[in-house]
């Protein structure tokens, strides 16, 4: 295994131009596009009865409910001030969480939570105290030190008394939302945040004993420059969360009904777009934050670094983790599970979920299970995205034949990575190199064979 830390993706103008084409982020590998109808809650039921008594789990919990639209948004919520509908989506949470419990045959352990949303702290302190009792009344939790857990933060919505609760409860990893510190940019995305609010809240979180603070934020969002953004992004090294999200901002009007509010007048163009993101990597790097990989920074000494460079780290639906030894369980509406080979969404509506937990069944409505050569090129990206490299003979070893010769294909298209010096292939397999690292989504989609001829309904691969 190659050291990674001392090496960083390099900017090349001419190589970000001709690669930046729409692709999948691969968070999952067939991508979410791709799941059916045909994936039943039998088929899952049948595979969580399935797994090994030794398995670890990781919980994914789905709070759909936000007090206001920002514009941006392609998630999956419900946009309401009335609290009510937050009493009853509980009372069906955790009644799959039990439907899930039971399934299971063994008292797996689990050893990560992620609470993600939507806005996870709309519930009430009251709330996400009955949720953490459910979870624990239900699965088989991780002691304090042995359990990574997460949520996301709307900073607008919390208090440094909400944060203390928030550690009783076994919190120990923040993500906040920011985006963009720029008013006028908050005020054209209808998300008002300021730089002293964000702050009070990750001191309360250091206060209080959080040593992991992730931020995101968002490049290629309306009335953004590179001024502006540089001054967001040297209030944000100022903060000095442990890890960054750093996102391409992708309007899809058409599938994600609020980001019709966006004014397209106002969108940087593609030029400005790149730049921001040219600006970005730059001052990250000076500040210390190394490139973990697609869209994700982290300084020097964080865990995601030991994990990418003692080939350990994974990638799932929540981005990249340091625990994919684990089984995914997605819990909540419109929540995806990944369990061995099978990947199945629930209801995204809270009608369709509601329903199949009143007719005792799972509320599985949509998903894929893996063919062999899905596995085998699931195998292959995974590798790609956490590693930057796929070793052959390892490769060989796992699944028994050639890895050049089963992907002679693949070749040509490859070519044109290795002529700009991206990618080496070789006897010993596939590395990426610092300047490919970059463009990591577009080698992973030579070896997709799902695409097709002309990619689209995805973001922007740079």
């Amino acid at each position: 295994m190659s050291e990674h830390t001392s090496s960083q993706p390099l900017w090349d103008p001419d190589l970000v131009a001709k690669y930046d084409v729409n692709g999948p982020r691969y968070t999952s590998y067939p991508t979410a596009n791709h799941f059916n109808d045909s994936m039943s809650p039998q088929t899952f039921t049948s595979t969580l009865s399935h797994l090994e008594p030794e398995q670890d789990l990781s919980l994914y919990i789905h709070v759909p409910f936000c007090d206001t639209i920002c514009y941006y948004c392609a998630c999956n919520k419900i946009v309401t001030n009335n609290r009510k509908h937050a009493v009853r989506y509980l009372e069906y949470l955790f009644r799959e969480m039990q439907r899930v419990s039971e399934t299971l045959t063994s008292r797996h352990r689990v050893r990560q939570i992620h609470f993600g949303g939507g806005t996870p702290t709309y519930l009430t302190d009251e709330q996400l105290t009955e949720t953490f009792s459910a979870i624990r009344t239900f699965f088989d939790v991780a002691p304090p030190n042995e359990l990574e857990c997460s949520i996301e933060l709307d900073p607008r919505t919390v208090s440094r008394a909400r944060i203390e609760h928030l550690v009783q409860l076994g919190v120990n990893r923040i993500s906040l939302g920011v985006q963009d510190f720029d008013p006028q940019v908050q005020q054209a995305i209808n998300r008002i945040q300021s730089v002293a609010d964000t702050a009070s809240i990750m001191a309360a979180a250091r206060d209080n004993g959080i040593d992991s603070i992730s931020m995101d934020l968002i490049y290629g969002l309306p009335l953004q420059s590179t001024e502006s953004f540089s001054r967001t992004l040297d209030q944000v090294i100022e903060l000095s969360p442990e890890r960054i999200s750093l996102y391409s901002y992708a309007h899809l009007p058409d599938r994600f009904k609020t980001q019709k509010q966006i004014n397209v007048v106002e969108l940087p163009n593609a030029t400005t777009k790149l730049d921001l993101l040219r600006l970005a990597i730059e001052k990250f790097r000076k500040a210390g934050y190394e490139y973990v990989g697609m869209d994700h920074f982290a300084k020097r000494d964080d865990g995601l670094i030991e994990a990418l460079n003692d080939g350990t780290m994974h990638r799932n639906f929540q981005g990249y983790t340091t625990h994919g030894d684990c089984e995914l369980i997605g819990l909540g509406v419109s929540a995806i599970s990944q369990v061995k080979d099978v990947y199945s969404q629930n209801a995204k509506t809270l009608e369709d979920y509601y329903q199949a937990l009143d007719d005792a069944r799972l509320p599985v409505e949509r998903g894929i299970r893996l063919t062999a050569e899905d596995r085998i090129r699931r195998d292959v990206i995974v590798n790609l995205m956490c590693r930057f490299e796929v070793d052959a003979v390892e490769f060989e070893a796992e699944h028994g034949f050639s890895f050049a010769e089963h992907f002679a294909p693949e070749l040509a298209p490859l070519s044109a990575f290795i002529k700009d010096g991206l990618v080496s292939w070789d006897n010993a397999g596939i590395r990426v190199t610092p300047a490919g690292r970059f463009f990591i989504r577009n080698v992973c989609m030579v070896f997709d064979s799902y695409l097709s001829p002309t990619t689209s309904g995805f973001s922007r691969a740079i």
